[in-house]
């Protein structure tokens, strides 16, 4: 499963709540345990960026169920080529979600250099209609914030969406990315199932998946302070398989567009379909 917002993560102005009965249908299926990496490059720039390359590697992993709680593991490590210099940046994210309970923890560090530009943990719940969120560093605080969905559930309401045949929809959703303590309005737009062949470069990567369907999804993130027409802050494209397992990877942070392809795929476990 991709991370939903991975620089991270974001709705147009509605609130998106699905029927649980949705996000149950899809945890039936069972995301399954793995381990994934991509091999980041640059895919265009704005001259106003300032960046003339970048090559990196995403390393993903994911495990748990619906009922007993998902755990998250992610690291982004990228070298850009701004024509003076190189510049490494490495992100880290853990995060733990019960989907059942509506609770959600992480932790986001991210450094340039080998210096650590940003570190925000916490931990948020769903209560009364909103997200509460206590922020345990290091600006230790509390926030509320309107209903959103956290990135599991999320993912799980992307493919019962994509399994019911819905093609575009809007949701509210809260990472923790940033500084912890604000939600994005998403867009999302899914495309009909397609099917991997030989010929696809990704192929020796998807061998354990055989040939299962895929849903190209397109989310785009918007800044929900804004007023009126805008443009996405951030929007990212992949290949989403019903287990969770996303490849193809496009990251469009404006100025300039990340393209990760799935070199290695490692299935952790089965996936856990049933709750006691």
């Amino acid at each position: 499963m991709f991370p939903l917002r991975m620089a991270i993560g974001a709705t147009m102005a509605l609130t998106s709540v699905v029927a649980m009965g949705n996000v149950a249908s899809a945890a039936t299926v069972g995301l399954v345990p793995h381990r994934a990496v991509y091999e980041v490059v640059l895919k265009e720039a704005s001259d106003r960026s300032g960046i003339e390359s970048v090559r990196g590697r995403m390393v993903y992993e994911f495990s748990g169920s619906a009922c007993k709680g998902f755990n998250t593991q992610f690291r982004f490590v990228t070298r850009i080529d701004v024509g003076d210099g190189l510049r490494v940046t490495d992100q880290r994210s853990t995060t733990f979600e019960n989907v059942a309970a509506g609770t959600f923890r992480f932790e986001n560090k991210s450094f340039t250099d080998d210096q650590l530009d940003k570190n925000v943990s916490g931990a948020a719940s769903e209560a009364d209609g909103k997200v509460k969120i206590e922020l345990t560093g290091p600006d230790k605080r509390a926030v509320e914030l309107a209903e959103s969905r956290f990135p599991a559930e999320h993912m799980l309401e992307v493919i019962a969406r994509a399994r019911k045949g819905d093609r575009v929809f809007e949701s509210r959703i809260f990472d923790g990315s940033e500084d912890g303590d604000q939600t994005f309005l998403t867009t999302t737009i899914v495309g009909g199932p397609q099917k991997s062949n030989a010929t696809d470069p990704e192929a020796r990567a998807l061998a354990s998946l055989g040939t299962q369907d895929y849903w190209p999804v397109s989310i785009a993130y918007f800044d929900e302070k804004t007023k009126g027409d805008q443009e996405p802050i951030y929007s990212q494209s992949f290949k989403l398989y019903e287990n969770g397992v996303t490849r193809d990877l496009t990251l469009d942070y404006g100025d300039f567009v990340l393209a990760g392809k799935l070199t290695k795929l490692e299935v952790l476990g089965k996936p856990d379909v049933g709750c006691p």
